[in-house]
């Protein structure tokens, strides 16, 4: 598979004479074509990497390059070529919906009507409130302006850096299934995320914790490279079993998820509690559990 993008090692940290290392060494391959996942929390470097490959943030040290051309020294050719829809809704407040795209589009020597074709979808669902000022929005149709605007001039690579944080799960649903049409027209899509039940719609995934690269590959095989075998347990109260759990020498690691703990014992031959439970079965991991497991592994 061609690279869309390539990232070889690297680095950026911020700060004086304590820096912290918001990037440790990324290497990353993402293929033409693909809709492709940087997953992880707040502060774990995702808005810095996205920063570097839009050239608006220069790294301490390595390489990367966007549809072949360095972040540094052919910054022009990648802002032509690239949709940047970072994190923070940043169209302008104060202009319509309708003025956005055209300053947008005008921008890039290109017209709304050129592209309609590629945004079709998306404006339909905003185009009766093309004339309300952008900041007036909901966050739904926020979303769905900015990636309008970052798809008229018809980008081979779209950046999204967490666009979905902060909207409700429709329009979380919604926007995976624009983008699913876009990666179909043959952009190449890189999404970051800290909603771990969004990485099962890509391709591939990286998981990224405090800067560094945690694992590369597809969900699946993410998810079935999970080490343990993984229990769900429900007591009359979670919180309390949780403590107790912590306790007990047979339990290799527990969390609460939802109306469940989520518990891997240190042998299949002794699940024994020491508090009444409800419930207990086991499940199939996710993507989030193999999260918490490769961060366990890198904190020891």
């Amino acid at each position: 598979m061609k690279a869309a993008i390539s990232i070889h090692n690297i680095s950026k940290s911020y700060g004086g004479k304590h820096p912290v290392m918001a990037l440790k060494d990324i290497c990353l391959q993402i293929g033409k074509g693909e809709l492709f996942g940087l997953i992880g929390p707040d502060g774990a470097g995702k808005t810095s990497l996205f920063r570097i490959l839009a050239t608006l943030l220069t790294a301490d040290s390595g390489t990367a390059t966007v549809e072949g051309f360095d972040v540094v020294n052919d910054y022009r050719e990648i802002r032509n070529r690239i949709g940047y829809m970072p994190g923070r809704f940043s169209l302008y407040q104060d202009l319509s919906v309708e003025e956005n795209l055209e300053f947008f589009a005008t921008v890039f020597g290109s017209t709304i009507q050129d592209n309609y074709d590629l945004i079709a979808d998306i404006y339909r669902q905003i185009e009766p409130f093309r004339k309300r000022r952008a900041g007036k929005l909901s966050g739904g149709m926020k979303q769905k302006l900015a990636l309008c605007c970052a798809l008229i001039h018809r980008p081979a690579v779209l950046l999204l850096d967490e666009p979905t944080t902060g909207v409700d799960a429709v329009s979380r649903r919604e926007f995976w299934t624009m983008l699913e049409k876009l990666k179909a027209s043959g952009i190449t899509v890189f999404v970051s995320t800290p909603y771990m039940d969004e990485a099962s719609l890509c391709d591939r995934v990286a998981l990224i914790q405090s800067g560094g690269i945690l694992s590369v590959d597809t969900p699946a095989n993410v998810a079935a490279a999970y080490p343990f075998t993984l229990y769900e347990i429900k007591a009359e109260n979670n919180y309390h079993l949780l403590e107790q759990l912590k306790k007990q020498s047979n339990v290799r690691s527990c969390y609460i998820s939802g109306e469940y703990l989520r518990v891997v014992f240190r042998s299949d031959a002794d699940l024994h509690i020491h508090y009444p439970a409800k419930e207990l079965k086991e499940v199939k991991p996710t993507i989030e559990d193999c999260f918490i497991q490769l961060m366990s592994d890198e904190s020891n």
